[in-house]
């Protein structure tokens, strides 16, 4: 895996919405989805559960494990759908109704002012009974060479986002920006409740290789892990609308049941 350019328009508007954050100024590093699998490498487990529901509206943040979390809480033939880099006006409803026609729930990693610019498809997601992950503040795919005080804020600025547009509903996961994680950024997250939340399937589908490309990928990679990464933004993602048409009822087909990646 590798990390993939475009989107720049996407992301130059994100940055535009967080010119109030001082620390953007230093964000120079060109917009990517995707991830050298090595960013995922970090994994030392340290927990203090909980029992409160993951995600549920005012439930106070509680500790979770600070290991990057890749399997599915339906066990071995489980697979996680996750959705990166929206909400988007276009594209997310469209995700959501190709969920809905499917009966399958997904984790939505969402970059904080796109949270904070469509709280009605923020509701919408939560309404439909998926997750919400943290995806940052500006996607800055080089945050792990930067300050621990930025890579904090990152984090936390964009949960905040993320609350504040779901009407109350906290994050219950936090993916790096292209698997940029560090071990403080995964304590830092982990410490609020949000597990670090890596893949194990890339998709392709940021790149637009074409529908059947798509597909083609998921199909011959699923074993290789549950957690499968697809995106609702960053540009046109109808080819990514399709191949969830195509690939949901297959993997189905295949006797794959979906679920969430493990909290705890």
């Amino acid at each position: 895996m590798v990390r993939h350019g475009g989107g720049r328009g996407w992301r130059g508007r994100v940055l535009a919405a967080t010119l109030g954050v001082a620390v953007l100024a230093t964000t120079a590093s060109v917009w990517t989805a995707q991830a050298h699998p090595g960013r995922q490498a970090h994994a030392e487990p340290t927990a203090r559960p909980s029992s409160t529901a993951a995600g549920a509206p005012g439930a106070a943040p509680a500790a979770v494990p600070r290991s990057i979390v890749h399997a599915s809480d339906q066990g071995a033939r489980g697979v996680n759908i996750t959705i990166d880099d929206g909400p988007d006006p276009v594209w997310t409803p469209q995700v959501l109704q190709v969920l809905r026609d499917n009966g399958v729930k997904a984790t939505f990693c969402m970059v904080g002012p796109q949270a904070q610019a469509h709280p009605d498809l923020v509701k919408a997601v939560v309404a439909d009974g998926h997750r919400l992950c943290d995806h940052s503040v500006a996607h800055d795919t080089g945050m792990d060479h930067k300050a621990e005080s930025y890579q904090r804020q990152q984090i936390l600025d964009a949960e905040q986002m993320i609350i504040e547009a779901s009407g109350g509903v906290r994050p219950v996961y936090y993916r790096a920006p292209g698997g940029a994680f560090t071990p403080y950024s995964r304590e830092v997250a982990a410490s609020h409740g949000m597990r670090p939340l890596g893949w194990n399937v890339d998709s392709k589908d940021f790149e637009r290789p074409g529908t059947a490309a798509i597909v083609a990928t998921v199909k011959q990679e699923v074993a290789n892990g549950p957690t499968i990464l697809f995106h609702d933004a960053g540009g046109d993602r109808s080819q990514t609308v399709e191949a969830l048409r195509q690939v949901l009822p297959w993997l189905k087909q295949q006797g794959y049941t979906f679920g969430f990646p493990v909290v705890r």
